[in-house]
């Protein structure tokens, strides 16, 4: 299937910047944020998140990491799930805890970081942020910082590059067959 290039890097880090600013505003400021990636590519927006925070607020936010494979609703039909260590370094306790993934979707893997992290402790809240909404919600699931909404039909596919894993910053959709 053909890929197409639909976010480039300088457009990304600009999106990623956005999202930033609207975590500041909207908590009036970031003392008691713990930015949490989920496996795999939302760790690496999470640690950039938080370098951008580190930045503009000089305040070191906690990041963490969650692998909710065991946590899916889909996990019985994987043959041998991976698993990879979920590693939150501080008490999420009364804490705004934002999860950061790279495409919302249906809302399931969401739905399965949310039980994750209720497993870790109670958080006061729960937010959201995504690099990509890409619509067709399954659950009642929205986020609230989004870097970009990209509409999609349910047979393309968005794929997210990091430099981190995939030695490029851009965001593809592949064409499906519809």
């Amino acid at each position: 299937m053909p890929k197409k290039e639909v976010v480039d890097a300088v457009t990304m880090k600009r999106a990623l910047t956005r999202i930033s600013y609207e975590i500041i505003e909207r908590n009036k400021g970031i003392q008691d944020i713990v930015l949490v990636g989920i496996k795999t590519r939302g760790i690496y927006i999470a640690q950039r998140l938080a370098e951008r925070l580190k930045q503009l607020e000089d305040i070191d936010v906690p990041v963490g990491e969650l692998d909710i494979t065991l946590y899916r609703d889909d996990v019985k039909d994987m043959e041998e799930p991976e698993l990879h260590s979920s590693d939150v370094p501080v008490s999420i306790e009364g804490k705004e805890v934002i999860l950061v993934d790279d495409v919302l979707y249906t809302g399931r893997t969401i739905r399965a970081a949310m039980d994750a992290v209720m497993d870790l402790g109670r958080p006061r809240k729960i937010s959201l942020a995504v690099l990509v909404d890409r619509g067709h919600r399954e659950l009642p699931i929205r986020a609230d910082y989004v870097g970009k909404n990209i509409p999609t039909s349910k047979t393309e596919e968005i794929i997210v590059e990091m430099e981190e894993r995939d030695g490029a910053d851009r965001i593809m959709i592949s064409k499906g067959n519809e």
